[in-house]
């Protein structure tokens, strides 16, 4: 029976990729309804903290953008992009990754792409090296970000094993980073130069190439500079109360407020000093681009995640039966499993909810599972992931495009070796911090 609802599931994963957007989150509440109503399944946990968490960051990122903050960080990103342009496959995933890191969603991004192919182009460098390897390096910085959902779960689930919020980062920071650097000098070498590429001449003599439009200075806010500093003082505030409070710091006993209230009051709290600070109009923060996209994700974690554990803990015995033993004695398998999972689930968040508890409770070591945490980023597998496609919508050059055969695109190569790399790093640096 459980290889029957197995196939429920997965039909309504398909369904909800080929729906796109939110409907992911629409298809994953209709499968646990299936589960429930026709296999008599109880429905799972709902991923209520993660939702929160993510509405949250998002409320402060939106309330942010208003502000002018994020075109202040494209305006300090293309600075950095054109400073040093023959470098830009290195540079351009540096920026989408600390852009990510410091806002928890890989939603901030989209905004540099254009840049990235911009700059490319005018260089002469191939537009897909540089957006292939920075689309991935903003997907994998999730796992490293100090106030993303799948962080901010996968380490409350950590401490129950006596691992701290403070150690799965100081091993997720650096296994990803060093991980998107090595990703880079493989995509530096990867597709024809950009001048014998037929593609690229085709379009060029078609008239399909836009001409540079060079650099265009954008019209920053005053108040842009000021939310950015607001949103980092959280962020910093964040991290300090989640180490002051852990056990393996210890500075604050006893603490009044758990760290996942604490995350949430906090960038709430981010969102009204900006309000107040920068006088922005709060009803354009509901019109955000970066509000409507995280809310989009909430009902996606919503479905999605609330579908895999409803799956997961009806059959939990028999998964430990046929995987226990076999991830105890490869503990390296776990990424390969979240890796496939993720490329459906199209989440960090849901993949890390769905399955963690999970393969912790089956016995992989807390040091297992943090090596293995980065291979919930592969959300590049399939080319429908919004970050790919407006990676292939703004390079005007061809180069980064879409085969007929759904993976050969260039964001596999690069983003599967990256959370190799990471996975390996993951490992050595594990056992150094735990």
């Amino acid at each position: 029976m459980w290889i029957l609802e197995l196939l429920v599931v997965l039909f309504f994963i398909w369904l909800g990729a080929r729906l796109g957007s939110i409907g992911i989150g629409f298809a994953g509440g209709f499968g646990v309804l299936v589960l429930s109503l026709v296999f008599g399944i109880k429905p799972g946990s709902i991923p209520v903290d993660v939702i929160l968490i993510i509405m949250s960051v998002i409320a402060a990122i939106a309330a942010m953008q208003v502000a002018g903050g994020l075109d202040y960080m494209v305006h300090l990103a293309e600075k950095i992009l054109r400073s040093n342009p023959r470098y830009i496959t290195f540079l351009a995933p540096t920026v989408t990754y600390l852009m990510t890191l410091f806002a928890g969603t890989g939603h901030t991004a989209f905004s540099t792409l254009p840049v990235i192919a911009e700059v490319a182009k005018e260089t002469g460098v191939r537009p897909s090296r540089p957006l292939s390897i920075a689309t991935v390096a903003s997907q994998i910085a999730i796992t490293a970000s100090p106030i993303s959902a799948a962080v901010i779960f996968f380490a409350s689930e950590l401490e129950t094993l006596g691992v701290s919020y403070i150690q799965l980062l100081m091993i997720s920071i650096p296994s990803s980073f060093i991980a998107v650097m090595l990703g880079a000098v493989v995509a530096n070498f990867l597709g024809k130069d950009l001048a014998d590429d037929p593609v690229y001449q085709e379009r060029l003599a078609k008239g399909l190439v836009k001409g540079s439009s060079g650099h265009q200075q954008l019209e920053i806010p005053k108040t842009a500079g000021r939310s950015v500093l607001i949103f980092l003082a959280g962020l910093l505030c964040v991290v300090f109360y989640a180490t002051a409070i852990s056990g393996s710091v210890g500075l604050i006993q006893n603490p009044v407020m758990p760290r996942d209230e604490a995350i949430m009051t906090t960038m709430l709290t981010v969102a009204a000093l900006i309000a107040v600070v920068c006088r922005i109009d709060v009803n354009k923060v509901l019109d955000a681009a970066t509000f409507k996209s995280g809310m989009s994700a909430c009902v996606c974690v919503l479905g999605v995640a609330w579908l895999g554990t409803t799956f997961v803990a009806a059959h939990l015995e028999e998964i430990n039966i046929l995987a226990g033993n076999l991830l105890e004695t490869r503990p390296w398998l776990l990424a390969v499993v979240l890796f496939f999972a993720a490329m459906l689930l199209y989440s960090q968040a849901a993949t890390t909810r769905a399955l963690m508890p999970a393969a912790l409770a089956l016995g992989v070591s807390p040091a297992a599972a943090i090596a293995a945490f980065s291979s919930v980023s592969a959300l590049f597998v399939l080319p429908t992931y919004p970050s790919l496609l407006a990676a292939v919508e703004f390079d005007d050059t061809g180069s980064t495009r879409i085969g007929k055969y759904v993976f050969d695109h260039p964001f596999l190569i690069p983003g599967t070796l990256t959370i190799a790399m990471a996975v390996i790093l993951g490992f050595l640096i594990g056992p150094l911090v735990l």
